[in-house]
């Protein structure tokens, strides 16, 4: 059932209390908590066993929520008037007077941010009038969850406010794209096509994996990770092997996507591992293009394969 008026100031009233709930983004859950209060942002590092290293994506409602807690340069504000509400994440500097607190920005003089486009999100942080912290609700490293059952399975009692939204429209975190000075960095692929992204900045640098001291999430190189073995661009899976199939196939356990959707495989990967997870200890994933949303499904693949 999707949260109703009286659920959302539930809600907006635990996270002014200090205390977190999960929340639904267009891309995958997040577990939200207040990004000026440390103790908030502390209860977030314990629930996932999140490394304190890792930056929190801040998510706003508005540009003039956005401006307060990060300096957008020009190509920096093109980016965010062409895409936002959506699922960008933009890394700028740091206001001088941010309040989003040093522990969520993991002491860095950037910040990440997002203007996410589900409703529920948005009227959460517009009734709150802060910016909130939330990454993806799920312990860290694991899989990403999609749905606000894969968040009570993560957390049981230990999450009290859970916003239902539906399934997550995308199914994929969001582009993470940092603009220092007049340059465009990917620190993660993600929902949002490279290439539209590159119709502006031009070709974008990429950044690599970063296991001490990222700047963005999703840097982690072992992450999204189901507990079973993960075998990619198999064609032909072993006997003992669940195969998560994508495009035309005789046999599997699931599919993707039938008609070879990048964009429907991207929405299903999450849910599909996390249900072959529960049942099976070896899957084996069918080849994936490296083109378009592809790029992003691969790289999840990828982390999600490392033991």
């Amino acid at each position: 059932m999707t949260a109703t008026p009286s659920d959302i100031d539930s809600a907006v009233d635990a996270l002014k209390n200090g205390d977190l709930i999960g929340m639904p983004t267009e891309t995958v859950y997040g577990l939200a908590g207040d990004a000026g209060n440390p103790s908030s942002v502390a209860k977030i590092y314990a629930l996932k066993n999140r490394p304190a290293f890792n930056p929190l994506i801040a998510h706003v409602c508005s540009m003039q929520m956005a401006s307060k807690i990060g300096q957008f340069s020009q190509l920096a504000t093109r980016l965010a008037e062409a895409f936002w509400p959506g699922p960008l994440t933009l890394v700028v500097p740091a206001s001088d007077d941010s309040p989003v607190c040093d522990l969520a920005r993991a002491g860095l003089d950037t910040q990440a941010i997002r203007w996410p486009a589900h409703k529920v999100a948005t009227e959460v942080i517009r009734l709150f009038e802060r910016p909130v912290v939330a990454p993806s609700a799920n312990k860290s490293g694991r899989i990403s969850p999609t749905t606000s059952h894969h968040v009570r399975s993560e957390f049981g009692s230990d999450l009290g406010v859970l916003l239902d939204g539906g399934a997550s429209v995308l199914g994929l975190e969001s582009t993470v794209i940092a603009i220092i000075g007049n340059e465009a960095t990917l620190l993660r692929s993600g929902s949002l096509d490279r290439a539209d992204i590159e119709r502006i900045t031009g070709p974008l640098t990429i950044a690599g994996q970063d296991d001490t001291a990222p700047i963005s999430p999703g840097m982690l190189s072992k992450h999204y990770a189901p507990n079973a073995r993960l075998r990619l661009m198999i064609d032909s899976p072993d006997p003992d092997e669940a195969y998560l199939a994508f495009g035309p196939a005789e046999k599997f356990a699931l599919n993707l996507s039938e008609t070879s959707d990048l964009k429907e495989a991207a929405s299903n990967l999450y849910a599909m591992l996390r249900e072959l997870d529960l049942g099976h200890d070896k899957i084996a994933v069918a080849p994936i293009p490296e083109t378009g949303l592809g790029e992003a499904i691969n790289d999840r693949l990828r982390r999600a394969a490392l033991k």
